[in-house]
């Protein structure tokens, strides 16, 4: 199976940014389309990005789109959420995933692995 672990989640004021880090390791892991979703306290998990490790397209939440960039290091089998320009609404737990079979990318079902969430907490 695949293990993801996330980090760089913590508290930061409005307007600042961050950058997550999700360790990947396991088997075949360039087969795979990594994610992020977040989910906010009593709300449903949200797709945020995607990316692939062969290629690096690309894929965003319309509503990130321009403050949030994904991005992977293939070396490190790490894949990196850059977020900017924090607000108080990004506050959320932020997961990373990964699917292995051809679905779309943004349903949060269609993973196979799931990471155990890194809190983040933009303070205004």
């Amino acid at each position: 199976q695949v293990q993801l672990v996330e980090s760089g989640g913590g508290l930061v004021q409005s307007g600042d940014s961050l950058r997550l880090s999700c360790a990947a390791s396991g088997r075949s892991l360039s087969a795979y389309t990594m994610g992020w979703f977040r989910q906010a306290a009593g709300g449903e998990r949200e797709f945020v990005a995607a990316t692939n490790w062969s290629i690096g397209w690309t894929k965003y939440a319309d509503s990130l789109k321009g403050r949030f960039t994904i991005s992977r290091d293939n070396a490190k089998s790490t894949v990196y959420l850059q977020m900017s320009s924090l607000k108080p609404e990004d506050t959320a737990v932020y997961y990373c995933a990964a699917l292995l079979r051809s679905r779309v990318v943004s349903t949060a079902r269609n993973y196979d692995y799931w990471g155990q969430g890194t809190q983040v907490t933009v303070s205004s």
